[in-house]
């Protein structure tokens, strides 16, 4: 319940932010960027000193295939959020996509530790609430980033208490759910830094100005993730 009422208080601060936000003459969507770059400067603190040594350290300590099928069952627990997603945008292909996968992997597939479904042609994808409101046309508001999250919308902030209520688990109650939820969000994390490891470093080292670099990637990665990866046909060059 704590943890409902933070998230709903972080909501309603961010759509505040979002209705009286400032013109960006820079088009970045960025009115508040001082601000974003302070907790940019902290985050990055945070993954130099901790985030990055712990990827490392479980990218060497713990072999690939038991890496591969940790992934795998945390990617199995998120299909109940992402079939919902599909639904409520109208994705009824990927929906059966979805349902397939986790039929599969979480029977032959051995409670998700084996993408067998990935092999027999049923390729994973990602949705989350974020996109959806982003179908249904709701404005991404202003870019932020978030203390030891990183960068996000107003949208998208949003979006992940709307995943939170989707998902099956937020609603089952036992003696050690704190424990579950607190490693499976950690093995989310770890999980997540390790897999990018080098490409993080290569930007890092390639960008003249890492805090724009990253701003540009997130908004177009989020983009691309909204139209799921087709083409985008409403921002092509007056030529």
């Amino acid at each position: 319940m704590n943890r409902s009422v933070s998230f709903a208080a972080a909501c309603l601060f961010a759509v505040s932010l979002a209705g009286c936000a400032a013109t960006d003459p820079s088009g970045q969507n960025d009115p508040y960027e001082q601000t974003n770059r302070d907790i940019f400067a902290l985050n990055q603190r945070a993954d130099h000193n901790v985030a990055r040594p712990v990827a490392v350290f479980y990218r060497d300590a713990v072999p690939a295939i038991a890496r591969d099928g940790i992934h795998n069952v945390l990617q199995n627990l998120d299909s109940p959020v992402i079939f919902a997603n599909d639904l409520l945008q109208g994705e009824t292909t990927r929906a059966g996509q979805t349902l397939g996968r986790v039929v599969v992997n979480s029977t032959l597939g051995l409670g998700g530790l084996v993408d067998l479904a990935s092999k027999i042609g049923i390729p994973p994808h990602d949705e989350d609430f974020g996109q959806t409101l982003a179908v249904w046309g709701a404005n991404e508001g202003p870019y932020l980033v978030l203390p030891f999250a990183g960068p996000s919308n107003p949208r998208d902030l949003a979006g992940v208490g709307g995943d939170i209520a989707m998902s099956p688990l937020t609603w089952i109650n036992f003696r050690t759910k704190i424990w579950y939820d607190i490693g499976r969000e950690a093995l989310e994390i770890v999980d997540l830094r390790a897999r990018n490891i080098e490409t993080l470093d290569q930007i890092e080292r390639t960008s003249v100005d890492l805090y724009a670099t990253q701003r540009s990637l997130y908004r177009q990665h989020r983009n691309a993730e909204i139209r799921n990866g087709a083409p985008d046909t409403e921002n092509l060059p007056n030529l």
